[in-house]
């Protein structure tokens, strides 16, 4: 994890302004979910909308945080979940002025004169940075990723009012403790404002998917970059929705078998996943392999807990509930009693229903947002009865990573035997190989 210097005079009035504007537009969400404990009448659906509209209007990280909150079961209440799930990540650029002073900071006043051009707009905007296309001296074509200024101050702020705002959610429902979620969601994007950890995260993936033809990582480029701008190769390709609303189902079907290549691979090969599921971190080549974009969220875990993934998975197919048990111990939960299991079952058959069935099929024939929902539903009912449950810090980007890759797959509508894909990515699956693996790829990258 990035170590941070102390604050500056500047830093901490800035982060005091945007402690102000946030609690501004969170006034009396507190005192609405505390009514509504004590069984006042307040519509629910009304209240989460305008806590979507609060961040919304905000922008920066506390969005980000939101946009993964909805992703993880039982976090927050449905109405909230389905409402957090429309905010976007884009966020106003900055202008050229600004752009040309925040450059200058990071590479010096004659920043210009180390690129052959420099595009003075934007091409993508997000919460913590956004990216402009350039050419190098020696004419290489360019992403160069620049983060917005006093972003450390924004995520510390962001960071101490999700601390109020889940208390809430848990003072007014106890099923799901969400304290390790919070400390993951916090230590991940800590991690994202540094982006010489983000340089050697884009290494490693260079590294994994070095002999994969259908997966493209780009090249870093040391010399254009610092701890807060980050300069890459570009890389050309089509929008994945371009692809999943234009195309035949089986340049479709080509698609969605690299994506899975390219998020699992890493994952059960070396531990590794990309934990962002956003649209545009990724794009297609006309030969329908797969160029990666963004690396600032990237979660190694322990070789045990990618075993137990595996023999949760075997646990299931096989019908083997005391294997489960181990499995979940692996996954961080705590001595989980059998109607735990029982209950974390439901949500586990829901996530890996589409590798269960041997046969050619679509995700969304189990996998579909109602369906979501209502197992949703039914898991935090089951929860309750029993006093709840702490969610361990490694479940948050599994499975937000295994949703958004799902996500993928409904879009692009995709007919394949997923079953029979994944029984080959796990074949001969050994702990002490990945431990191995694991280390070598970190250590070679400086992680």
């Amino acid at each position: 994890m990035p170590k941070f210097t102390s604050p500056s005079k500047s830093s901490l009035r800035k982060r005091v302004t945007r402690y102000a504007k946030v609690s501004t537009s969170m006034a009396g969400f507190g005192a609405r979910v505390a009514g509504q404990k004590l069984g006042l009448n307040i519509d629910r659906q009304k209240q989460a909308e305008r806590l979507r509209l609060a961040l919304g209007g905000l922008k920066g990280p506390l969005m980000k945080v939101a946009q993964i909150l909805s992703t993880i079961p039982d976090a927050v209440p449905k109405e909230y979940a389905d409402e957090l799930a429309m905010l976007q990540s884009d966020a106003p650029s900055m202008g050229w002025g600004f752009v040309r002073r925040r450059m200058a900071a990071e590479l010096g006043v004659d920043w210009e004169a180390k690129f052959k051009s420099f595009e003075h707009e934007a091409c993508a905007a997000a919460s913590l940075g956004q990216v402009h296309r350039a050419v190098a001296l020696d004419g290489r074509k360019l992403a160069c990723k620049l983060q917005y200024p006093d972003m450390e101050s924004a995520v510390e702020a962001d960071l101490k009012q999700l601390k109020l705002v889940m208390a809430v959610f848990e003072h007014y429902d106890r099923a799901v403790s969400t304290k390790d979620v919070q400390s993951e969601i916090a230590e991940r994007l800590r991690e994202e404002l540094d982006y010489t950890r983000e340089a050697k995260h884009l290494r490693l993936y260079g590294l994994i998917h070095a002999a994969n033809d259908a997966v493209h990582v780009p090249e870093f480029i040391s010399e254009l970059s610092t701890s807060r701008l980050l300069s890459m190769g570009w890389l050309d390709g089509e929008r994945m929705a371009d692809i999943a609303r234009d195309k035949s189902l089986k340049l479709r079907n080509q698609v969605a078998v690299n994506m899975f290549h390219a998020w699992y691979t890493p994952f059960y090969s070396y531990g590794v996943i990309h934990g962002d599921p956003h649209l545009g971190n990724y794009s297609v080549r006309k030969d329908q392999s797969i160029n990666l974009l963004d690396y600032g969220c990237v979660r190694v875990f322990k070789p045990e807990l990618v075993g137990g993934v595996i023999k949760l998975y075997e646990a299931l197919r096989d019908g083997r509930e005391e294997e489960a048990v181990e499995a979940y111990k692996a996954w961080g939960f705590t001595k989980p009693s059998k109607r735990l299991v029982e209950i974390l079952n439901i949500w586990a058959k829901f996530i890996y229903a589409p590798l269960l069935e041997d046969k050619t099929r679509s995700i969304d024939e189990t996998n579909t947002g109602l369906y979501g929902r209502e197992t949703a539903a039914k898991v935090h009912a089951e929860l309750r009865k029993i006093g709840g449950v702490s969610v361990p810090r490694e479940f948050v980007f599994m499975d937000r990573a295994a949703i958004g890759l799902g996500s993928v797959f409904l879009r692009l509508n995709a007919e394949i035997n997923w079953y029979r894909m994944f029984q080959e990515l796990i074949d001969g699956f050994d702990v002490k190989k990945l431990a191995a693996q694991q280390a070598k790829a970190l250590r070679d990258c400086g992680l």
